[in-house]
């Protein structure tokens, strides 16, 4: 069994790289975007942006890392997709609280009606929750604090087997990223979060990340997210998955990346994929199609990334082979993708929106 795993390891191995060579999707390499400068507070690293377009103007706003592995929001302007023409010298958001007092980190908006919301990952060393914060002209931000599960990973565990989750949600990821003596000592990791542009069906629809896969919650207001909100859903995981592991390139987990961009033929969700490998994890970027009706039902995904670590600038870096797409936007028909490139500088890929949905479309 193992062996006979192994060579359909190879075999699909094998055939993404002939599509990749047949150029499927046709992915132009844009480069570099940002480096870290000078400035205390990016001097480490800039990485995954959060991206909001104004017609020509892209406002992205990035996690900024200093020495010593601190993490703030940074900030700067694009003419057109590519041209950086305003850059901030200090961090737009600062760790402030307990909660995020070892960095904010990966940012990802959304504007909602008139308000736009700031999810990110807040960080105190040991604990990630993700937390957001609401503004109304992108300059000035309220920080409304964390929303994700309060639950320690000793607790998740009895919820899960009462669940009867699969064994993969047993895998903690947590040990190699804390120093920690038991699962009692830390909750489980808020990742991944941000909610879709509109209510759908009268309710907010917010994807998260509870290792190794994409889920969604609904509810209808940010106050009805408590601990027993959590622990009830966390007893149904099983039933609110959005996108699954499925693929050789999600051996490890999946991760949402972007937030969802509406198009007429449903959500096109952009995410991460990490592959474990014989030379270790690899990151790259994968797209699906979800129900505009009904978010958990997909339409259809690539069976094979959408982009995977090539240049040099993805493969060496902080963590090395690590594309992480987590920003958009759209220029007549060409989709951007803007993504940390091996958790060191921004870069963006462009290729055709309609050509990626046909290709969609053609797989369901």
């Amino acid at each position: 069994m193992i062996l006979e795993g192994l060579v359909m390891k190879i075999i699909k191995k094998y055939l993404y790289d002939v599509r990749v060579l047949c150029d499927m999707i046709k992915i132009k390499r844009e480069g570099i975007v940002l480096k870290s400068t000078e400035n205390e507070f990016e001097n480490h690293a800039v990485l995954n942006p959060s991206i909001v377009q104004d017609g020509n103007i892209v406002h992205m706003f990035y996690r900024a890392v200093r020495n010593g592995n601190y993490s703030s929001i940074g900030y700067c302007k694009l003419e057109g997709p590519l041209k950086v023409i305003e850059r901030s010298k200090i961090p737009i958001l600062a760790p402030e609280y307990d909660y995020e007092k070892h960095g904010i980190e990966d940012p990802r908006i959304v504007k909602f009606n008139d308000i736009y919301y700031m999810f990110y990952m807040a960080y105190n060393g040991k604990d990630v929750v993700t937390a957001y914060a609401i503004s109304k002209n992108l300059k000035k931000w309220e920080k409304k604090g964390p929303i994700s599960y309060l639950i320690s990973y000793a607790e998740a565990k009895n919820i899960f087997i009462k669940a009867k989750l699969e064994e993969r949600y047993f895998n903690w990821d947590i040990y190699d990223k804390s120093e920690i003596d038991t699962p009692k000592n830390v909750y489980i990791w808020g990742k991944d979060s941000f909610i879709f542009p509109k209510r759908i069906n009268g309710k907010f629809y917010l994807l998260h990340r509870v290792l190794p896969e994409v889920q969604a919650i609904t509810f209808r207001d940010f106050r009805d997210l408590t601990k027993s909100y959590w622990k009830k859903h966390l007893s149904k995981l099983g039933e609110s998955r959005v996108i699954d592991q499925r693929y050789w390139f999600e051996s490890r987990a999946i991760g949402a990346g972007a937030p969802p961009i509406e198009t007429n033929k449903g959500w096109l969700l952009i995410y991460h994929a990490i592959e474990n490998s014989p030379n270790g994890r690899i990151y790259r970027a994968c797209a699906a199609l979800v129900s505009k009706n009904n978010p958990y039902k997909m339409i259809s995904r690539l069976d094979y990334p959408l982009f995977s670590p090539s240049e040099e600038y993805e493969k060496c870096g902080d963590v090395n082979n690590v594309v992480f797409p987590t920003g958009t936007a759209i220029f007549g028909d060409r989709l951007y993708i803007y993504y940390g490139a091996a958790d060191k500088r921004i870069a963006a890929v462009s290729l055709s929106l309609n050509e990626l949905l046909n290709e969609l479309l053609k797989s369901s």
